[in-house]
């Protein structure tokens, strides 16, 4: 599999079969000029995972893919004109031969007094790949590469710590990271290093940059 990072929570998978790009957000750059995608994927309606303003033009662009949204971003895409198919968690579906399995259905607290929109997990390939979004659930399956969130205002170093012991991937690629300076993304990939799961390696990606994991 190939994953390449356009910042933030942006990632395009290259599975074999098919290709997917989850959570296109405002804050990631460089997806727009993607073609020939299969599927798009978003997480939750959050800016930094969905872009109304740039995904009309994405899904022009890739006619032949199909949009999957979780069920509080219907209504935004709807109002921009686009149809979606809307997944739930204990979904399962097929993109261009890719098995999409969506877990999770809950964001993570940012706070009691902030509403909370709906947020789903995707996991490919029956484990291959694993994208949270802004939640920490450990899924069913045994996974090969986690997106592990690497900041947010949800989130702190030892919650992120504890979800990539949770998951005990073979590898993590951080993702979720332009909340913080670039110091406070080096700290926390220093702490995924020094305390990740046995087995497990940190592997950090170039940003718009296809790689092998």
């Amino acid at each position: 599999m190939k994953i390449t990072h356009f910042g933030h929570s942006c990632v395009l998978l290259e599975t074999g079969s098919a290709r997917l790009l989850i959570d296109p957000g405002v804050w990631s750059h460089g997806f727009e000029d993607l073609r020939d995608l299969d599927g798009v994927l978003i997480t939750h309606l959050h800016g930094d995972h969905l872009d109304t303003e740039r995904l009309g033009a994405l899904m022009a662009a890739n006619q032949h893919a199909e949009l999957v949204v979780d069920p509080g971003s219907a209504a935004e895409v709807e109002q921009i004109g686009l149809q979606a198919r809307t997944v739930r968690p204990g979904d399962a579906l097929d993109l261009a031969g890719a098995a999409i399995t969506v877990v999770g259905g809950e964001h993570a607290l940012i706070h009691p007094e902030v509403e909370m929109p709906p947020n789903v997990g995707y996991v490919v390939d029956h484990g291959a790949f694993y994208h949270p979004g802004d939640s920490l659930v450990v899924p069913e399956q045994r996974i090969d590469v986690l997106g592990l969130p690497t900041g947010a205002p949800w989130l702190k170093v030892s919650e992120a710590v504890e979800f990539f012991r949770g998951v005990a991937p073979r590898v993590a690629v951080p993702i979720h990271e332009l909340t913080l300076s670039a110091a406070g993304i080096d700290s926390a990939r220093y702490r995924f290093s020094t305390l990740a799961p046995a087995g497990a390696t940190l592997r950090v990606l170039a940003n718009a940059e296809a790689t092998e994991v």
